[in-house]
């Protein structure tokens, strides 16, 4: 059906009950809209065959297009109109010199960060081909009593799989039964025996390489940094053994401590998701909507639903840097029980003790291990570290990143001590015991 643009001036209130009238009995369309001049424009569909009815000599015809069009109403041109009504919408624009072709079932395209109905689809699709299910014989002493069925991603050409520590290897070491060898199974069917590079089960993340003479496919990593509580992920993995399997949910915590879990050993972070996650799910990816890995998806919480765990990727990709560089993560210790500072925890340790430091930010020392690098250095429990190898630090994950693997190096630390002090140390960190 063919339309016209017209542009009517509006002279009593006759003429414009006559084309709300013609609106009403075309197509009932009916627009209003205010710009930022406080003008008022009310614009109406009419069919074409009402359009001849519209014979006033002073209405101003355009171009035809194809596709319905507006009659619009300009009262502070033509004076201002007793009439009262609702705002409606935001009015189409229209490009008069284009034709439009859509088919039915054509919808405006989602923006790059809502979430439409192909978004989670779509984002498995990235990763999914990348996605493999790994099975290692269970058993010690040469006795084989089971497998370990776990979850991994390829996430290089070579044939480098992203997977947890535990589901390739036992807490003493390489699975006797296993010699370091794992069972890979491809989304597309293809099968491979894979060699279990490095491990670290403190983080509970290790590598496997398997290799092949066709392409592989690989999964794109992403920045876990990004992601904040309510983003959309996805769970990619072999739950129950059930390969290609993909669960949705969203991020419930970005940075879940280890102490929270009840987990011993050093400090850790975790996301915290909704996503089901099953045994066989571990090793196995989170993903973003964009199709990026932002994790690594590691345990649930028995007997709870909706709490999910997974190593955030930017301390995996600290982990494999740390594998390339040294065939193993070397973790500095300095003997310190660290708290974050922020404003109220300052506020309350002043008002029960009036000699605390006056900072802004830091991180509380509490208490300091005998004998450790730390204690050696000179720290006291209730020093403020407020920089640390000459940078300004807020937070214990900055320190962490400053010593990095900075085993043996001296490092220069300043601290805020009572009646605001300022006291510099030097502390040449260790590395800690790997089974710690």
């Amino acid at each position: 059906m063919k339309h016209f643009l017209r542009k009517v001036p509006i002279f009593n209130k006759q003429s414009l009950i006559r084309v709300v009238a013609l609106a009403t009995a075309g197509s009932g369309l009916l627009y209003s809209n205010f710009d930022t001049n406080s003008r008022i424009s009310i614009f109406v569909s009419i069919p074409s065959p009402l359009r001849e009815s519209l014979s006033w000599p002073w209405i101003t015809l355009p171009q035809m297009i194809p596709h319905p069009s507006f009659v619009a109403l300009d009262p502070m041109q033509y004076g201002n109109l007793p009439l009262f009504f609702s705002r409606i919408g935001s009015v189409p624009s229209v490009d008069t010199s284009k034709e439009v072709s859509r088919e039915v079932g054509d919808g405006p395209k989602p923006c790059c960060r809502c979430l439409g109905r192909d978004t989670i689809a779509n984002a498995a699709a990235r990763v999914g081909p990348a996605v493999v299910n790994l099975s290692v014989p269970q058993g010690f002493h040469g006795l084989t009593v089971g497998k370990s069925i776990g979850s991994g991603t390829i996430i290089d050409s070579d044939g480098t799989i992203l997977t947890c520590a535990h589901v390739v290897v036992g807490f003493q070491g390489l699975r006797s039964s296993s010699k370091g060898k794992v069972d890979v199974t491809l989304q597309d069917g293809r099968t491979f025996e894979g060699t279990v590079l490095n491990a670290d089960l403190h983080s509970d993340i290790a590598i496997v390489k398997i290799k092949s003479k066709t392409p592989l496919p690989t999964a794109n990593l992403g920045s876990s940094s990004k992601l904040r509580p309510g983003d959309w992920v996805v769970a990619m993995g072999c739950p129950l053994s059930l390969q290609n399997t993909i669960t949705a949910g969203i991020v419930s915590c970005v940075d879940r401590k280890s102490s929270d879990l009840g987990l011993g050993g050093m400090r850790r972070e975790y996301l915290q998701t909704d996503c089901a996650i099953n045994g066989g799910n571990s090793g196995g990816p989170l993903v973003n909507i964009d199709g990026e890995v932002v994790g690594v998806n590691i345990m649930k919480v028995l007997a709870a639903d909706g709490l999910s765990f997974a190593v955030p990727i930017d301390s995996v990709s600290t982990i494999i840097e740390h594998f390339k560089k040294n065939g193993r993560v070397v973790r500095p210790w300095l003997g310190l029980k660290m708290l974050d500072l922020n404003d109220m925890i300052v506020a309350q340790l002043r008002e029960k003790d009036a000699m605390f430091p006056n900072v802004n930010k830091g991180v509380l020392v509490p208490m300091v291990t005998p004998g450790s690098p730390a204690d050696r250095a000179g720290f006291h429990p209730g020093d403020v570290v407020v920089e640390f190898d000459g940078r300004p630090v807020g937070s214990i994950k900055e320190i962490i990143e400053v010593m990095g693997d900075k085993v043996g190096k001296p490092l220069k630390a300043v601290v805020k001590r009572a009646k605001d002090s300022t006291v510099s140390l030097i502390v040449i960190p260790e590395e800690v015991n790997p089974d710690m």
